[in-house]
């Protein structure tokens, strides 16, 4: 089932989502979010960008040079990154019709479990590593955008704006 992407201006976006109690609780959620990743084009998808306060997120195969599959990474945690950083123009399924360069470091040691509760330890580098942080920040209420430079922030102010206010026109018209 595809669900619904929130997008900037929801306030669910911006709140750091709370460590989930047990694998268990996503496991039904995993396969629309998928789904739902896929449907939109998207390399990433956090549960909280479809309303979920868990603390979990998606990735899709094709940012793995690894030739694992979809993967699902659940109470993420960054314990390490590079010093060597690499800029990247970045979009969002939450922040639609903007692409900004973004300067991340290129490798990270990550800790998470996966859909079977079972722990992993492990570096992710290049494009992996970047979904990965990118997906991160979204369950600390950060968006790609907060992390521009200010000159970038200010000319897409108005994109921005715009994006929040057809969110609260949203809102009033279900109220």
């Amino acid at each position: 089932m595809i669900l619904k992407i929130r997008t900037y201006g929801d306030p669910v976006l911006r709140e750091k989502v709370p460590i989930t109690d047990s694998h268990e609780v996503v496991l039904p959620y995993i396969m629309d979010m998928i789904e739902t990743m896929y449907d939109d084009d998207g390399i990433g998808l956090s549960a909280n960008q479809v309303g979920l306060r868990e603390r979990f997120f998606v990735i899709g195969m094709n940012a793995f040079e690894d030739g694992r599959g979809d993967s699902i990474f659940i109470n993420p945690e960054i314990l390490e990154f590079s010093d060597e950083l690499w800029d990247y123009e970045e979009g969002c399924l939450s922040v639609p019709g903007i692409r900004e360069l973004v300067i991340r470091p290129l490798t990270i040691k990550v800790k998470y479990f996966d859909d079977k509760g079972k722990e992993h330890e492990e570096v992710l580098t290049d494009l992996a590593a970047r979904v990965f942080q990118h997906e991160f920040d979204h369950l600390n209420g950060i968006f790609f955008v907060d992390r521009i430079s200010p000159i970038r922030r200010r000319l897409n102010k108005k994109k921005l704006r715009a994006l929040a206010e057809k969110h609260t026109l949203k809102q009033n018209l279900i109220m």
